[in-house]
């Protein structure tokens, strides 16, 4: 197997199985090397073909596989010839870095200019906008909303973004 080094990375297997999931992991921790077919993976694998044809197509659509089609002479059949790349996982996993860090930074933006308060029973907490539409009183337990301080939120999500810019090279942006 070509990609056995990768997939013993713990970091790629939890990419694939967040992909593939539960169902799909033993068709994505197998990639055979060369083509194969679906049908030849699901009775291999022991898996249901509808699994397997999920777990190929997921794989294809973050350009982790790819397939030719066959069609047989006689039958006029096509047969789906699928081969696996996952000499693209690095650069799919940079791409979601990214992802992650717009997201974190969007939402310490957003964390950073909001006032939030607390329904300490319910476990729910308000924007101070819809906190003051309540009366400053929880909607289901009654409880006053108390004001809530995200400081310790705010210092992690700037630690997670600083260890993600590290990780890519990438500089602050200016605000």
């Amino acid at each position: 197997m070509a990609f056995e080094g990768l997939l013993n990375d713990p970091v790629i297997q939890k990419y694939l199985h967040e992909l593939v999931g539960p169902t799909g992991m033993p068709v994505a921790a197998a990639p055979p090397d060369g083509e194969v077919t679906d049908e030849e993976l699901a009775e291999e694998l022991g898996l249901e073909l509808n699994d397997v044809r999920r777990a190929l197509f997921i794989l294809y659509e973050n350009d982790l596989a790819s397939y030719r089609r066959v069609r047989d002479e006689d039958s006029g059949w096509l047969t789906y010839l699928w081969t696996f790349h996952y000499e693209n996982i690095p650069e799919n996993l940079e791409e979601e870095m990214y992802r992650l860090l717009d997201a974190l930074e969007e939402r310490l933006e957003y964390e950073r200019t909001h006032e939030f308060y607390l329904s300490e029973p319910a476990g729910i907490r308000f924007e101070f906008s819809e906190a003051m539409e309540l009366g400053f009183q929880c909607p289901e337990t009654g409880a006053p909303l108390e004001p809530m301080e995200n400081d310790d939120m705010v210092d992690a999500m700037e630690r997670r973004i600083e260890e993600l810019r590290d990780e890519l090279n990438v500089e602050a942006k200016a605000n």
